[in-house]
C-alpha cells in the first residue's frame, strides 16, 4: 500500500498539469500512462522498498520543484528558464521569495518528508515486499508503460510536429529543459572566448563640442499597466506626469519575460532570430568603447553567472553595490563617476532592482503611498499588500527616473539623454489564471507590455533636432526591446554595420510595419501570439492598440 501511495505522490504534478495545461487526449494519456508505468517498475525492481524509495530522491526533488512552480503558475512545466533562474538567482532573491510561498513549500514537505522516513524506517527494520505483490506491481506497470508508449504515435501525429516526450510528459520534459539549460551556461561560460575576436568597427557620425552623457536605465518587473503615464488609475508617476519634455514608447514589448535572457538582448545587437549570436558578439559598453566614450556599467542586482555579467565587465568601470538597498544608490555612485571624468564624453548603463519580488523591499518607508503595504504571502487572498507595494516601488522609480533628468539638466554645458526601457512585466494574481511573478512558459500581457520613455536636453534638442522629432513620431509604434540597443547607438550618432536604423526609435527609417518576435524558452524566435496569450491577454493589447504581427 505504501509503494502505491509513493507512486500517486509523484505521479502528483501530472495529474495536476492533466488539469491545468491544454494537451490533445493522447498527449495528456501518455502524459499519464509513462510515468505511472515508470514508477510502478521502478518502486518494484528490489523488494527493499525503502531502498527504492530513497534512490527515488532526484524524482521526489523534482516533482517537489514542480509543484512549487505549480501554486506559481498553474499549468506550467519546469522550463529551461527555471533552472537558469536557480543557477543566476543571489541568495538574497531566493530567501525574499522563498519566504512568501511558504505554504506551497510546507504542504511539498508534508507530502514528501514522512515518505522518506518511513522508507527509512522500513531499510532500518529490513521489511521487504512479498514476490507476488512485486509482480504485480512490475505486470501493471509494463501496461500502463506500452500503452504510454503506443500513444505517443497518435500523440505525435495530432501535434503538428511537436514531440510530446520530450515536451509534454513529466519528468522527460523537465530533463530535457535542464539539458537545454546546461548548454546555454556552457555558452556564456565560453563568451570570452568566443567573442574575442568581434568588432564593431564603429564610428562617428557627428559630434556635439560639449559634453556628451547619455544614460540608459533598465528597470525591473515594471509593467506598463501600474504606470500613470499609461493610464493607470492611480498616481504612481507624479513626478514624471508633471514633465513635458518625455518621449513615452507606449508599445513596447519584452522579448523575453525573464530577466537573465531579456537584458543581454536589451544590450545586444544580436537578432532575436539568431540568438545564439548573441553568444559571439560584445555588447552595448563595446560599441561606444570603440567610439572613445567612457562607459560605466551600475548594477543594484549583485553577479549572478549569468550573460549580464559578461556584457557588464566590457564597461571601462564596472560597479555592483555590495549592499543594495534602493535604486538611488545608482544614481549616487553615477553622480560620482561624472564628477570624476570631467573631460569625458559618458554613457552609463544602470541596472535596477525596480520592481523585483518583494515589492516591499524596493522603496523607502516615505514612498509607502498606498497602504496597506506590508510583507503577505503570496497568494490571492492578499493582493491588496502586494498591488500596493507594487504601485509604491513604482512610484520609487518614478522618483529614480526624475532625479536623474534633474540632475542631468543641472550640468553646465552638456549635451544629454536618457532611456528607460523594463526588461519584463510581471503578473498579480490580475485574473482567473492567479498568475503571479513572471519568467512563466506561457506568457501573459502583463509580463509582456513594458514601460518605456526617452528624455533629451535642451542642448540635445539643439543639436539633433531631426532625432528627437522622430523618436516622438516613433512614439506610438508597436516594438520590442531589441530597439534599445539601435535607438541608443543612433542617439549617440553612431555608425556600425551592426547598428539597424530601421529599429531606432529615433530614426526616420524605423520601420513600423517589421514582425515581432518573442525567445521562447528553448531560445527560438516565436510569433507573440504562439506564447501561450488567452482571449483575455489579446483583448487588453487590442485596447492599447498593440498588433501582435
Amino acid at each position: 500500500m505504501a509503494n502505491i501511495v509513493f507512486v500517486i505522490s509523484l505521479l502528483a504534478p501530472n495529474i495536476i498539469l492533466l488539469n491545468t495545461s491544454e494537451q490533445r487526449f493522447w498527449s495528456q494519456f501518455a502524459a499519464l500512462m509513462i510515468p505511472l508505468g515508470f514508477y510502478a517498475i521502478w518502486c518494484a525492481l528490489s523488494r527493499r522498498a525503502g531502498i527504492m524509495v530513497w534512490l527515488s530522491l532526484p524524482f521526489i526533488i523534482l516533482a517537489a520543484f514542480q509543484l512549487v512552480l505549480l501554486y506559481l503558475f498553474s499549468g506550467s512545466a519546469i522550463e529551461s528558464n527555471m533552472f537558469t533562474n536557480i543557477l543566476t538567482t543571489n541568495y538574497t532573491e531566493a530567501s525574499e521569495l522563498l519566504g512568501n510561498i511558504y505554504p506551497a513549500v510546507i504542504a511539498v514537505c508534508m507530502i514528501y518528508i514522512p515518505q522518506l522516513w518511513f522508507a527509512a524506517y522500513e531499510i532500518a527494520h529490513g521489511e521487504r515486499l512479498h514476490p507476488a505483490y512485486i509482480l504485480h506491481m512490475q505486470g501493471t506497470g509494463a501496461m500502463a508503460l506500452i500503452a504510454g508508449i503506443v500513444s505517443l504515435i497518435p500523440a505525435f501525429i495530432v501535434s503538428d510536429g511537436r514531440e510530446p516526450l520530450r515536451a509534454d510528459i513529466f519528468p522527460a520534459n523537465v530533463l530535457n529543459n535542464a539539458l537545454l539549460s546546461s548548454r546555454e551556461y556552457r555558452y556564456i561560460s565560453d563568451f570570452d572566448e568566443n567573442s574575442a575576436n568581434f568588432q564593431y568597427d564603429a564610428t562617428r557620425e557627428n559630434s556635439s563640442t560639449e559634453r556628451e552623457i547619455y544614460v540608459y536605465i533598465i528597470g525591473e518587473a515594471s509593467r506598463a499597466h501600474n504606470w500613470q503615464l499609461y493610464g493607470y488609475g492611480r498616481q504612481t508617476n507624479p513626478q514624471l506626469a508633471k514633465r513635458n519634455d518625455l518621449v513615452v514608447f507606449d508599445k513596447i514589448l519584452t522579448q523575453s519575460n525573464a530577466t537573465h535572457k531579456s537584458v543581454p538582448m536589451m544590450l545586444s545587437s544580436a537578432p532575436i532570430t539568431n540568438h545564439d549570436e548573441i553568444y559571439h558578439r560584445r555588447g552595448l559598453a563595446e560599441l561606444f568603447n570603440e567610439i572613445g566614450i567612457r562607459t560605466c556599467f551600475i548594477s543594484n542586482q549583485s553577479p549572478n553567472r549569468a550573460m549580464i555579467d559578461n556584457l557588464a565587465i566590457e564597461a571601462d568601470i564596472a560597479i555592483y553595490i555590495h549592499n543594495p538597498r534602493y535604486d538611488m544608490q545608482l544614481i549616487e555612485q553615477m553622480q560620482r563617476q561624472i564628477e570624476r571624468f570631467t573631460d569625458n564624453d559618458m554613457l552609463f548603463i544602470l541596472h535596477c532592482y525596480g520592481s523585483h519580488f518583494s515589492y516591499r523591499q524596493r522603496y523607502p518607508s516615505q514612498f509607502a503611498r498606498f497602504q496597506p503595504d506590508n510583507e503577505a504571502p503570496i497568494s490571492r487572498e492578499n493582493i491588496e499588500q502586494l498591488t500596493n507595494a507594487y504601485d509604491n516601488s513604482i512610484l520609487y522609480t518614478d522618483h529614480i527616473i526624475a532625479s536623474t533628468i534633474d540632475y542631468l539638466e543641472s550640468l553646465k554645458d552638456c549635451s544629454s539623454a536618457l532611456i528607460y526601457c523594463a526588461d519584463h512585466g510581471e503578473d498579480l494574481f490580475d485574473d482567473t489564471r492567479e498568475r503571479f511573478l513572471h519568467s512563466s512558459p506561457m506568457t501573459t500581457y502583463y509580463q509582456l507590455h513594458v514601460a518605456s520613455l526617452a528624455w533629451f536636453s535642451e542642448s540635445y534638442r539643439a543639436h539633433h533636432p531631426e532625432k528627437c522629432n522622430a523618436t516622438r513620431q516613433n512614439a506610438h509604434h508597436v516594438a520590442t526591446t531589441r530597439s534599445m540597443f539601435h535607438t541608443l547607438a543612433d542617439i549617440a550618432s553612431i555608425e556600425s554595420r551592426y547598428i539597424d536604423r530601421s529599429l531606432s526609435l529615433a530614426n526616420q527609417q524605423f520601420d513600423p510595419l517589421a514582425p515581432h518576435y518573442y525567445l521562447n524558452d528553448h531560445n527560438c524566435a516565436v510569433s507573440f501570439l504562439s506564447t501561450g496569450l488567452s482571449e483575455e491577454d489579446i483583448r487588453l493589447f487590442q485596447q492599447r492598440g498593440i498588433d501582435l504581427r
